[in-house]
């Protein structure tokens, strides 16, 4: 068993509740996990069995583009994306942050992680 690790991938999105938010956008950060069978890549060398970072990271941005009002919803988003790139590997774990949250109080930043 092995075990990749992507991130934090860093992103400037427009997610929020607040009208503001859609406007002015804010700084965010994923990480994305993901565990499994990886001793043909291991073995073989061979890019086609493994995660491509490169792609895990445009599917994060592409998802990313996408507004939601809530982070949970674009991490679920991100994680069905990853899962419908690579079904056979897995599980799989998205952690998005929202750096500087727009709270009442000092917040460095708001998360949310979902695994499947």
């Amino acid at each position: 068993m092995g075990l990749i690790e992507v991130g934090p991938i860093r992103v400037f999105a427009f997610h929020g509740c607040l009208p503001e938010e859609a406007l002015i956008g804010g700084q965010y950060r994923v990480e994305v996990t993901v565990s499994g069978d990886f001793s043909k890549a291991e073995a073989g060398d061979d890019l086609r069995e493994t995660v491509d970072y490169g792609r895990v990271v445009a599917i994060v941005q592409e998802q990313m583009a996408i507004r939601s009002r809530l982070i949970e919803h674009a991490a679920a988003r991100i994680l069905d994306a990853l899962k419908q790139e690579w079904p056979l590997h897995g599980p799989w774990r998205v952690r998005v942050t929202k750096e500087h949250p727009p709270v009442s109080g000092d917040a460095e930043s708001a998360r949310y992680t979902v695994e499947g």
